[in-house]
């Protein structure tokens, strides 16, 4: 199983969103491309990136992205997300070098994307971002909640020729109160490759999600305040350690 650190990068800064709410941040640092080296040299070998300000349409971090990913390509594969919402977007992250990219938003309203997007670039270089408020997908930057649940997301974007989703509970995101597990193991039954993010708080977490076959596992705020170690997350993320 995958593990990815994730730095969020909002105005220039490493920040942690509690519930994706903008006014429950913590910021955890000043340079992002600084915390990204510390993530490799520590052994990962996946980043998950996102661009708050893009998610928020706040403007973006283009310029630090950019640099993220070419001081750290090929090194660690980037997996980009946040306000990616036409294939103009998709196409120049691909082209900076990240491994993949996350598109949110467009996959629920804008379901041509997603197919023209994985018949331009490949499955391999896309994933779909579905971010569950109460079962039901939230878009624009968490800001709304629509009327489509996780599941028929899921199993729409699938048929479109995705791969991977990225499964969020956005009650747990930032909260350290454990990963919705379950909702994960539910959105492995449409085919997709599941990579779980929020909640995350402990070894346990890991590798009970790597033993119940999840493909990946995001971690933000657990390393950031020194609850996890990420050489020891990495080895419960190859189902060898829980505690």
């Amino acid at each position: 199983m995958d593990l990815l650190p994730s730095i969020d990068v909002r105005s220039g800064r490493v920040v942690r969103l509690s519930q994706g709410e903008p006014t429950r941040q913590t910021v955890y640092g000043d340079d992002p491309v600084a915390i990204a080296e510390q993530f490799a040299q520590a052994g990962a070998r996946w980043i998950h990136l996102v661009d708050l300000d893009r998610a928020f349409n706040e403007g973006d971090n283009s310029t630090t992205i950019s640099r993220v990913v070419s001081q750290l390509a090929p090194q660690v594969r980037i997996q980009l997300g946040g306000g990616l919402r036409t294939i103009d977007l998709v196409r120049a992250s691909l082209d900076w070098g990240v491994e993949r990219v996350v598109i949110g938003t467009a996959a629920a309203t804008n379901p041509e994307l997603v197919s023209s997007a994985v018949k331009e670039f490949g499955s391999d270089r896309l994933a779909v971002g579905i971010d569950a408020r109460e079962g039901y997908v939230a878009i624009r930057g968490w800001s709304q909640t629509s009327s489509q649940r996780a599941g028929d997301l899921a199993r729409r974007v699938v048929q479109d020729g995705v791969t991977t989703v990225v499964y969020t509970d956005i009650a747990r995101d930032g909260m350290l109160s454990g990963p919705d597990l379950s909702g994960a193991v539910d959105l492995k039954a449409t085919g997709a490759c599941v990579i779980l993010s929020g909640g995350v708080s402990g070894l346990v977490d890991i590798h009970d999600a790597c033993v119940a076959g999840i493909d990946g596992v995001v971690v933000g705020r657990a390393l950031y305040e020194g609850r996890l170690n990420l050489i020891d997350a990495l080895a419960a993320a190859s189902c060898l350690s829980r505690a």
